[in-house]
């Protein structure tokens, strides 16, 4: 006998035959023998349907009117399947997610989950019955004390089904969608996408929040955080669809199970060096040559950011351990007799990275270890970011200095914190999936100082905003004057609130200028197996090349490598990268539905 949580979707309760199909899977299950919590989201198109209702009544609807709105969208699911479960006999009950228990915060529309009071859903299950569990909603105290219906937005019932299964410490939370599971890349653009029997949390993090649809980064994050068991199934199969993993568990704190430290972990790698090659030619290839000229003459790349270019030259950084430093150096000096451009080469560095789920989610957590860095006076070399991991590139005088003033800002206890770490991901594959995401703007800051808190400034006006951003990268080169530039990219949706954010801090640099590069798309690579694979990148690169696909920027992480191209170029260069990693297979994997399970 197992405690399972069950969430099905809105197309999988979208018609009264579908509900009596997901009653009929349910009553199995629970003959089998196992106790039952079972989330559901409003029938198909419904919540959109009532989203129009309000607005046309009204352009700018009370958040809380709309809450009480939307909530009505998941009773109807719950009452009916409660039904469609009594006339197979079996013993259900549906609950709204008050009557559930799942408090949240104050915040219409977008509410995070403080606690799930699990004590009428244990007696419920103690007595046999199945518990259907409104998805999307939780309840609050508002100013007065009174109880106020909340919505928790975008995946909410995704979010509500893995928050409970952390709550019980279920066996397993099953996510049943229109798709076989968790995809390679996006089959409507790639046909031999193939199924991922397992990923890790931290993987789907990465790819959910590059635009995977199949889950929304919450509750990945959720499930990574507590150790939940995730499985992604079709609602159409008895298929095993995919296994989501983590490595790490913790107990619910008293900050709340959505609210809790967002970072969990410091580190310091020591002994780096950063090599940077200015004023390269920006054609095709040329990214792919230097770091398969690199990895066959036997040198480990870390961190690589090519930021973006200016005429027609591009500035290439990137990290080996000071052992490696002379190799590389000759390497490249070698290449830039065909390549053009100029090399500087620096030993005496460390990188510093603090980790967590859902750190770029979160807008506040790069500004917030940019600004301890700039307080204690440390200037950052290098950024490199990701969902689940920020790294900076220090001088090594300054590492020890670094990570204790991390550590105390983030309030981690010492067992959190790690000193030059041994390379992980030993036996995963290298890469997992490539993901595809076009809903992204290129933005240049120009003629920024180069001093400490330059990036943390800016970082933190944008965070201010609720802004978050993805591919920070600092140019190496420098302009006349001393400054440099940072470009990085965000949501479309968030390229005039930029403007808007960083007016007053850019009217106090002399010279500082906000620039919007081409329209582009990123692409991305992903996999728990890049640490310990060399040559990762290099090979990325390589197949762009081939296909013709120019490199934009560039912008390395742990176990993501992310390559900016122009928009025209990105559908090219999504099936290049895919097929040159020989992740397809002669078996399509066909969405039976609208949700799309790696791209936005």
């Amino acid at each position: 006998m197992a405690l399972l949580v069950q969430k099905f979707g809105g197309t999988s309760v979208g018609s009264v035959e579908r509900i009596q199909a997901v009653a009929r899977r349910i009553a199995a299950c629970k003959e089998d023998g196992n106790d039952l919590v079972i989330v559901v989201s409003a029938m198909g198109h419904t919540t959109d349907e009532l989203t129009a209702k309000a607005r046309a009544i009204s352009s700018n609807p009370p958040q809380r009117e709309m809450d009480m709105l939307l909530a009505t969208g998941e009773q109807v699911s719950i009452a009916l399947l409660s039904m469609a479960l009594h006339a197979l006999g079996v013993p259900a009950i549906s609950m709204t997610g008050a009557q559930v228990g799942i408090v949240t915060e104050s915040a219409h529309g977008r509410a995070r989950i403080l606690d799930v009071r699990t004590d009428r859903l244990r007696s419920r299950l103690a007595e046999g019955q199945v518990v259907v569990v409104a998805g999307f909603q939780g309840t609050s105290q508002s100013s007065g004390g009174t109880a106020e219906i909340t919505t928790l937005g975008r995946g909410g019932s995704d979010t509500s089904a893995v928050a409970l299964a952390a709550a019980l410490g279920a066996d397993a939370c099953e996510i049943y969608t229109d798709v076989p599971g968790v995809l390679t890349t996006d089959p409507r653009k790639v046909a031999d996408a193939q199924l991922m029997p397992e990923v890790s949390c931290d993987e789907m993090l990465e790819l959910a929040s590059l635009g995977a649809a199949v889950l929304h980064p919450r509750a990945v994050e959720i499930a990574r955080n507590y150790g939940v068991t995730m499985v992604v199934r079709s609602s159409w199969s008895e298929d095993a669809g995919t296994t989501l993993t983590s490595r790490s568990a913790r107990p619910i704190g008293r900050d709340g199970l959505e609210l809790g430290r967002p970072v969990d972990g410091a580190e310091l790698v020591e002994g780096q060096a950063v090599l940077a090659l200015s004023h390269v030619s920006d054609q095709p290839g040329v990214a792919a040559q230097l770091f398969e000229s690199l990895s066959a003459g036997g040198v480990n790349v870390d961190l690589i950011i090519q930021s973006t270019h200016e005429g027609n030259s591009n500035d290439i950084t990137f990290t080996v351990a000071e052992s490696e430093l002379e190799k590389a150096r000759g390497i490249c000096a070698d290449q830039l007799q065909t390549l053009g451009g100029e090399l500087v080469a620096e030993a005496g560095m460390s990188k510093l990275s603090i980790s967590g789920a859902g750190i770029m989610g979160r807008p506040g957590i790069a500004a917030g270890l940019f600004q301890t860095l700039s307080r204690v006076g440390i200037n950052l070399r290098l950024i490199a970011t990701s969902e689940v991991k920020v790294s900076c590139v220090v001088e090594a005088s300054a590492g020890a200095k670094a990570l204790q003033a991390t550590q105390d800002a983030f309030e981690l206890e010492s067992d959190l914190i790690s000193l030059n770490p041994l390379p992980s991901g030993e036996g995963d594959p290298e890469v997992r999936g490539i993901a595809l995401d076009r809903d992204q703007a290129q933005v240049s800051v120009r003629h920024v100082p180069d001093k400490p808190g330059t990036a943390g400034a800016l970082c933190n006006a944008l965070a201010d905003a609720g802004i978050s951003l993805d591919g920070i990268v600092q140019s190496e080169r420098q302009h006349a004057d001393g400054s440099r530039d940072i470009s990085f990219t965000l949501k479309r949706d968030d390229r005039a609130a930029a403007d808007r954010a960083l007016s007053h801090l850019l009217a106090q640099w002399p010279g500082a200028l906000l620039e919007d590069g081409p329209a582009i798309a990123r692409v991305s690579a992903v996999g728990a197996g890049m640490p310990a694979t060399a040559g990762t990148a290099g090979r990325m690169f390589r197949y762009l090349a081939d296909a013709g696909v120019n490199i934009e920027m560039i912008a390395t992480s742990e176990i993501r490598t992310s390559c900016v191209v122009a928009e025209s170029d990105g559908i090219a260069a999504l099936q290049a990268v895919h097929t040159g990693f020989e992740l397809g297979g002669s078996t399509r994997h066909q969405a039976q539905g609208t949700e799309s399970p790696l791209e936005s």
